[in-house]
């Protein structure tokens, strides 16, 4: 049985607010264990008017505190960002206060513009090869210490919190398969190479302390509705905001409407379909004939499933349609 799990970008709604925001992604995470997911992620973005994720430990921490079995992580931490012992101490700490339940999926993007990135103290110049030696880093400290190791995590020490590598590219994959660490492709909203990915990650993977076989994981957007129409009529908030995040104006969730020919340009529908390539928009027949197509394409271990809806009971619908879908599989 494939896994089926949930990213959510924690998002403010247009007329809402981050509170708000926060509020109906606990309830999402509550109702997402009930139907049988297997983990629920969130991810760290900056300066971002729709996401209300940015401290991402701290909601990990809010949603696993209020859930009782489910798997609560990173999807991811933007490793670039902070100081590996900071991440160790914080996963650390999660790890300590909810044991076994805890993940920590790391990208190597900014996750921000670069003059966000710059006030994040993000070094501008550093180049790509940092990132596997903070990955190691990272995994040292939360790796039993070494009789000379004079700096360690406290918490997170001998925690041996699962790292996950998330990524859109081959870079990630590739060094996700040395390490023998699990691999998630952001196929949601980059699905160019998503196929070429996987085939680096298998081919190359090799064994682990933490992971024997490999295990790839990709990110796919559900609209789920009672007609085609309706699926398709939610699907359009997100729509604009790539639409609006490609304008280089990002802002808040909006709600949907009935025709996006007259907001958005052909050049920009080609662009925003195409991002949205792995979509599965629709009723329960035609998103479950998506969902078929797409693991029997790729061939992954887990489903990552998102979708930006912007009325809370229609997003828990479309969600629970797909945890159905998916124990169908």
């Amino acid at each position: 049985m494939t896994a089926y799990s949930i990213l959510d970008l924690a998002p403010i709604l247009r007329g809402g607010d981050a509170g708000q925001a926060l509020r109906h992604s606990l309830d999402l995470a509550r109702h997402a264990e009930q139907w049988g997911y297997t983990r629920y992620w969130v991810a760290e973005h900056h300066n971002m008017p729709g996401v209300a994720s940015a401290a991402t430990s701290v909601v990990i921490g809010h949603i696993a505190a209020g859930t009782r079995r489910i798997r609560v992580g990173s999807g991811g931490i933007m490793l670039p960002n902070h100081a590996p012992l900071v991440i160790a101490e914080q996963f650390g700490t999660l790890a300590a206060l909810f044991p076994g339940r805890i993940d920590l999926g790391l990208g190597r993007a900014p996750g921000t513009d670069m003059e966000t990135a710059r006030a994040l103290r993000r070094d501008l110049n550093s180049n790509a090869m940092e990132f596997p030696r903070d990955v190691a880093e990272l995994q040292g400290y939360l790796d039993d210490p070494g009789p000379e190791q004079r700096v360690r995590a406290i918490p997170g020490q001998g925690s041996k919190v699962p790292l996950w590598l998330l990524g859109s590219s081959l870079f990630s994959a590739r060094l996700a398969a040395q390490m023998g660490l699990p691999f998630a492709f952001a196929s949601h909203f980059a699905p160019e190479s998503l196929e070429e990915a996987l085939h680096v990650y298998r081919s190359h993977f090799q064994p682990s302390a933490q992971l024997q076989q490999p295990y790839a994981a990709a990110g796919i957007s559900v609209f789920a509705a009672d007609s085609d129409e309706e699926g398709a009529y939610l699907a359009t908030s997100m729509q604009q905001q790539f639409m609006n995040l490609r304008r280089g104006r990002p802002g808040p969730l909006p709600p949907p409407v009935e025709n996006m020919d007259e907001l958005w340009s052909p050049m920009e529908a080609h662009g925003v379909r195409q991002a949205m390539k792995y979509a599965m928009i629709g009723s329960r027949e035609t998103v479950m004939e998506g969902l078929r197509a797409f693991r029997d394409h790729t061939n992954v271990d887990e489903l990552i499933i998102t979708g930006g809806i912007f009325d809370h009971d229609k997003r828990l619908r479309s969600f629970d349609i797909a945890a159905q879908l998916c124990r169908d599989l």
